[in-house]
């Protein structure tokens, strides 16, 4: 009797171990540049919500003569992913859900030459352009 050789089909051990590490690599790396995707991207949505602002708050000052103590003197938006504060001159938006927790962008009025600044604090490694 003739030993047929059976033709076997599929992967070996050592293949399958191959593309799971393969995996865990592509993880590791694809991961920690998502999470600074998503915290780039709730910062720049605090740093639009805030410009959006300067607009109202500059014609509050124009028939006002002051400087809104509230933001809903400015009729802000609610920020879906956080909270919006106008008081003092500044205009403080800062995220407190999602990925881009603790982003927090303010927004400053200069009241001698009506000039903005803009203060950004995030995690290492986001920036917005326009907003240090």
């Amino acid at each position: 009797m003739k030993n047929k050789r059976k033709n076997q089909k599929g992967f070996t051990l050592i293949e399958l171990m191959i593309v799971v590490a393969v995996i865990g690599v592509l993880a590791a790396i694809a991961i920690p540049q998502y999470q600074t995707y998503v915290k780039k991207g709730a910062a720049g949505a605090a740093y639009a919500t805030a410009t959006a602002l300067k607009t109202n708050i500059e014609d509050y000052i124009a028939v006002n003569g002051t400087y809104p103590g509230t933001s809903a003197a400015v009729n802000a938006t609610p920020f879906s992913l956080g909270t919006v504060a106008v008081a003092s001159n500044n205009v403080t938006v800062e995220v407190t859900s999602g990925g881009g927790r603790g982003s927090k962008v303010i927004l400053s009025r200069d009241t001698t030459n009506g000039s903005w600044t803009c203060a950004l604090t995030v995690s290492a490694g986001v920036s917005i352009n326009g907003c240090s």
